[in-house]
């Protein structure tokens, strides 16, 4: 299984294929792998102890960052990328990131912003849209419309353990005159906007 695949200067961990939302947008519709990382559908979500004797093998010194991002929802196992980071923040010292849609609230049924702290550096969070009801046609999440207000509190609150939290949305799916709505929202949040490259 590749559990680890590279993307320019980062090492990614995809450690789960589960994700509450099936974007229309999303990559794993059409394709299976990023650049040359091979398929990224796992046959079974990799134990704690696998991932770590993989970036055991690992030259981490040659790499910028790690970012938990993949074929998932890295949220879904917070308890368990929160015990990687640990392991990781014992070995070097690269940032670390988690590529995440925001609603891993909603998933637990409890506030996981707090396990963030001390663990990642960086959080980038997918916008998608300034509405809610095009968030909800666009994700196609499994908690309906009322998802965009728990994802904006997430970021708000977030923002406290996280020294970079940064909303996303993606090139060619939104106006010029959303973005700049997405924009706003992300200059009242106190978070980072960036337009991300649409990928076929």
């Amino acid at each position: 299984m590749n559990v680890l695949y590279e993307v320019h200067n980062g090492l990614y961990i995809n450690f789960t294929n589960r994700c509450t939302c099936a974007c229309t947008f999303c990559i794993r519709q059409s394709r299976d792998h990023m650049d040359d990382s091979g398929s990224l559908w796992l046959e079974r979500e990799p134990s704690v102890d696998e991932v770590i004797a993989l970036l055991k093998e690992r030259d981490l010194s040659k790499y910028k960052e790690i970012v938990f991002c993949g074929y998932g929802e890295p949220s879904e196992r917070m308890e368990d990328a929160v015990e990687i980071c640990h392991y990781l923040r014992g070995v070097c010292d690269l940032p670390i990131r988690m590529n995440t849609n925001g609603l891993g609230n909603l998933s637990h049924r409890e506030d996981i912003t707090p396990q963030f702290k001390g663990n990642f550096d960086a959080v980038s969070i997918s916008l998608n849209t300034p509405d809610p009801v095009r968030y909800y046609e666009l994700t196609r999440n499994i908690f309906g419309i009322a998802a965009f207000s728990s994802l904006l509190d997430f970021t708000r609150r977030i923002k406290n353990y996280v020294p970079s939290v940064t909303m996303t949305t993606v090139s060619t799916t939104l106006s010029e005159q959303e973005e700049e709505q997405c924009r706003k929202i992300c200059e009242g949040l106190g978070v980072k906007y960036r337009i991300r490259e649409f990928q076929k």
